[in-house]
């Protein structure tokens, strides 16, 4: 089966004020994106099933290959970021205009200072690994996050995990999974659907 992972539209920047989880829509621009990914899945061929991370920026960027398709977006928490509870977001760009030092550490580090990630990996882990299971022979979206396609890309290159590379906004990676248990990465960051869409 071939597993798509793709990465959530460019949102705004969201805080808020009493402390409640941020879940910021799609910006303008990653609104764009979205569609942008939309088309160029849709002219590769077939997509069977699509899942989606439950946070907005997620499900807003599988809309509209969901509604080009015609099928529903399956509801996935396991795909959800490491950050999910966290009343702030910055986009990890902006982080390194705003607050170079915090985006230096990040980067040195390869995960977020302070924040352990086992819990997290292995809900990727189990998430995908169902999915995975549930769906032999099939081409299979999922639309999530930069945390989650560096879990699993680490989990199948076989790296111990950290986040090492950064998955840009609706890059598509892809990875495969035969019977009998191999999985293989097909390719990380493909962008090809950005070229003439403000990125």
């Amino acid at each position: 089966m071939e597993l798509l992972l793709i990465r959530h539209g460019l949102p705004i920047r969201l805080e808020t004020q009493d402390g409640t989880p941020a879940d910021p829509p799609l910006s303008e621009r990653g609104e764009k994106q979205a569609l942008a990914v939309a088309r160029w899945l849709g002219e590769e061929g077939k997509v069977d099933r699509i899942y989606s991370s439950p946070m907005q920026r997620a499900r807003q960027t599988a809309l509209p290959l969901a509604e080009q398709l015609g099928l529903e977006i399956e509801t996935e928490p396991r795909v959800s970021e490491y950050d999910r509870d966290a009343s702030r977001y910055v986009p990890i760009e902006e982080l390194k205009r705003i607050d170079y030092k915090a985006w230096r550490e990040f980067m040195r580090l390869g995960y977020p200072p302070g924040m352990d990630l086992t819990d997290f990996r292995q809900a990727v882990l189990d998430g995908l690994g169902e999915i995975v299971a549930e769906n032999p022979g099939r081409r299979i979206a999922v639309f999530c996050h930069g945390g989650v396609i560096n879990a699993w890309a680490s989990h199948v290159i076989g790296l111990e995990f950290r986040l090492f590379f950064n998955p840009m906004y609706t890059s598509v990676n892809r990875f495969f999974a035969s019977t009998e248990g191999i999985q293989s990465v097909g390719s990380l960051n493909e962008t090809a659907h950005l070229r003439g869409v403000e990125s």
